[in-house]
């Protein structure tokens, strides 16, 4: 019989939740305050009272195995039955609150009873249910007594609401199991250096041990660490894995990888993750009943879609989740995220995880310690976690709020003004810049001070305007809270604007806080180069595994040619003409040619010299913010049977020269233009100078190891399979220095220098 283990709080909302989708204004601070309240609460208890008392309960229902387990906030022992106290902390005037008005918080508090009276042997037991007014700390209380027979009837009745869904659940779990038992790898035979990732992921789940696996574009690195983790999770190491990627169309690839095991025999729930704005069925992104259908009642529809979809399909993409979500009139962005938590595999953004603002807020400690993190391009988290772990404010916004709100609210004025004064005088002090490493402490209190007036606003009255700075006030407060020696504050001027940051320069410390007690994490990529950075940056322990895989890729597929010329920004006119001249000659073999450039504007004008010398030549240039059909047209282009030669231009850095797998005759040639060196600024100044004072080479750090790191991919774009053969056309007379040729992969080492 198969085991269902579920935390209380989580069995009663599923039954009892109702009601629609509401994202309008909800103070941040009631989880702060609800635990200050249940403490308070809790010092008002007599010496033989309990507090925080764990309780847990094994039974069994309708041929379900039930673990359940919970926390009693209060054990009361009075005259009489004893009082299980369930503390609820709110924002509604308690006037208007009923008995009736919360039966989740009844049903909450019963099953705590029960499973208490049960493990004690009693008979009878009080049901107190006390309501605390957040601002005024007035106080409410409810009381039922019960014997243990109604309370038996009680929790039983709630069971069989909830045992469709977990009686699902169980017989998937046992499908899964013996489908994953009998798992072979999907494919004829494991290329060279797949066999070898892959035990390294098996056993670095095997030992709940961390990885760091540098592993050559184009031998499959997908499937060679989903496969082992779909086996530790059928040999019961694991429960779960995510897939976490910083790309849409790496998650193409990791769902293809589990069609490709679905159709080995896997019978695994997979549900990709998309991002809101993306999936929203309606015009504007607006979670409100009144304007959204799909909001409006979602919670009284969600339990039977998820029951369908689960009892009918295993690969839970975006288009499915959409088709189901509109049969049954759900968000599709929020059903997708409910069925994160009854899925085995999830393929998501970083954010997920390491954004401590969106992180699965139901995964709880010990469902992480049964989770694997599976981390594609992993290169790219460096710079997305100092973004996470980073936030701003501007002057501007401040100085809007102090004249939109003059004679409106003189709480939201004042502190407005308090702000827009402070950044003038930080703008005084800065002269163009100013860098700190001690973080600004009243400008803290004053953000504080205007975050508890807009929250005090907001509860009366929506305001766009308002709305839109609270959030980033409070994330420049979350980050604040995180500020230590890793960080930066700094200041830009611009006229009369003040842009006032603080920095994460060493992102590894809140990385390894964030993913902390994870069973695994695994951390893949072609281009881990040099492995000591990323493992640096990553925040490798020193017990973490590393592998470095050889390219499975023969020599001669690969021809790789050095033309040493001058890209240095201040040269690039004079040598405008020799990498025109360069492109000319390699594309002058019919085939397909992507060229990447460190920048925009210097593509542009090497596509119109281009253009102007080779007019015959099909070209097709990226553009800034190109939408997702865009993307699609430009790749499609580039077909194995073009009658002529096709050249697309395209950025280092970019949705091009990632990801994407052009194989065989889709793709002949790559040209790289530069070293891919970060362009010149404050930001990266302030990273070199932070490492150069923690002893490591602050250039290397924070303009070199990046850098290079986008030529890699981007001449990874090339050989993505044995029969795939091409031209990577180095234009840099860097590439033949030695700091950045010990850099390039082995299979690039025997390169011919142009003249």
């Amino acid at each position: 019989m198969e085991t269902f283990e579920i935390s209380v709080r989580t069995l009663v909302e599923y039954v009892f939740r109702s009601g629609s989708i509401d994202a309008r204004f909800q103070t941040s601070q009631t989880m702060l305050e609800g635990t200050r309240i249940h403490q308070s609460i809790q010092k008002t208890y007599s010496e033989l009272d309990k507090k925080e008392v764990p309780v847990r309960l094994e039974l069994v229902h309708q041929d379900v195995h039930f673990t359940l387990d919970g926390r009693c906030d209060g054990l009361l022992w009075e005259d009489g039955p004893l009082v299980v106290d369930e503390i609820k902390s709110t924002m509604r005037d308690l006037a208007e609150i009923t008995e009736n008005s919360y039966p989740v918080h009844w049903a909450q508090a019963k099953f705590y009873a029960y499973m208490y009276a049960k493990e004690q042997d009693l008979n009878e037991m009080t049901v107190q249910i006390t309501y605390v007014q957040v601002e005024s700390g007035e106080q409410k209380r409810f009381r039922e007594t019960m014997d243990l027979k109604d309370l038996e009837a009680f929790v039983f009745g709630v069971l069989n609401q909830y045992v469709p869904y977990a009686a699902l659940r169980a017989k998937q779990r046992k499908e899964r199991n013996e489908s994953m038992k009998r798992l072979a790898f999907p494919f004829p035979a494991y290329r060279e250096g797949q066999r070898q990732l892959a035990g390294a992921v098996y056993k670095t789940i095997a030992e709940k041990r961390n990885l760091f696996a540098n592993a050559p574009t184009g031998i499959g690195k997908t499937i060679s660490t989903t496969f082992p983790a779909v086996k530790a999770i059928g040999e019961g190491l694991a429960e779960r894995l995510f897939y976490l990627t910083a790309k849409t169309i790496t998650r193409t690839t990791a769902e293809e990888a589990f069609a490709r095991m679905e159709k080995q025999g896997l019978c695994m729930r997979s549900v990709t993750i998309t991002a809101k704005d993306k999936v929203c069925f309606k015009e504007e992104t607006r979670c409100q009943k009144e304007y959204c259908e799909f909001a409006d009642g979602y919670y009284d529809r969600v339990n039977g879609a998820v029951l369908d979809i689960l009892e009918h399909e295993t690969l839970l993409t975006r288009g499915t989740i959409e088709t189901y979500a509109r049969k049954h009139t759900v968000c599709p962005f929020e059903f997708s995220i409910e069925l994160a938590y009854a899925a085995n595999a999830v393929i998501c953004d970083y954010n997920y995880i390491f954004d401590p603002r969106i992180s699965f807020k139901r995964l709880f400690e010990e469902q992480k310690k049964q989770t694997v993190l599976l981390i594609d391009e992993a290169h790219n988290l460096v710079d997305r976690a100092r973004e996470m772990y980073s936030a701003e404010i501007q002057k501007s916004q401040y100085l809007q709020l102090q004249r939109s709100f003059k004679g409106v609210s003189v709480p939201i004025f004042e502190r407005a003004r308090a702000i827009n004064q402070h950044l003038l005088e930080v703008r005084k002090r800065a002269d163009g810049e100013l860098v700190e490493k001690r973080i600004d402490e009243e400008l803290v209190g004053l953000v504080e001070g205007f975050v508890q007036a807009a929250e005090k606003e907001l509860m009366v009255q929506a305001n766009e305007e308002l709305l839109d700075a609270y959030f980033k006030a409070q994330a420049f407060l979350r980050i604040a809270a995180l500020y230590d020696e890793r960080f930066v504050m700094y200041a830009e001027t611009t006229g009369s604007e003040v842009r006032l940051k603080l920095f994460c320069l060493d992102p590894s410390h809140l990385l390894r806080q964030m993913g902390k007690n994870y069973r695994s994490k695994v951390y893949f990529s072609a281009t881990l180069t040099p492995p000591s950075y990323y493992r640096d940056m990553l925040g490798a322990q020193e017990e973490d595994f590393s592998i470095g895989i050889p390219s499975p890729f023969r020599r001669e597929q690969l021809q790789v040619l050095v033309q040493p010329v001058s890209t240095k920004y201040h040269e690039r006119e004079k040598t405008k003409p020799h990498i025109v001249a360069a492109l000319g000659r390699m594309t002058e073999v019919r085939g397909n040619y992507l060229v990447f450039f460190p920048s925009y504007q210097y593509m542009r004008d090497v596509y119109e010299l281009y253009k102007s010398e080779s007019p015959h030549i099909q070209t097709i240039m990226q553009d800034t913010g190109m939408r997702e059909d865009e993307r699609e047209y430009f790749l499609q282009l580039f077909q194995a049977d073009n009658p002529e030669t096709l050249v697309g231009f395209a950025v280092l850095g970019g949705i091009f020269s990632e990801g994407i797998d052009l194989k065989g005759d889709r793709l002949n040639g790559v040209a790289i233009i530069g070293v891919g060196l970060p362009q010149l600024g404050l930001e990266r100044n302030i990273i070199k100078d932070y490492f150069n004072e923690n002893g490591k080479n602050g250039y290397d750090y924070a303009y070199v190891f990046p850098g290079m790191n986008k030529v890699l991919q981007a001449g990874g774009r090339l050989i993505r399979s044995e029969e795939d053969t091409g031209t990577i056309l180095l234009m840099d007379d860097r590439f033949l220095q030695m700091k950045y040729r010990k850099l390039l992969p082995e299979e690039w080492q025997h390169f011919q220098i142009l003249q």
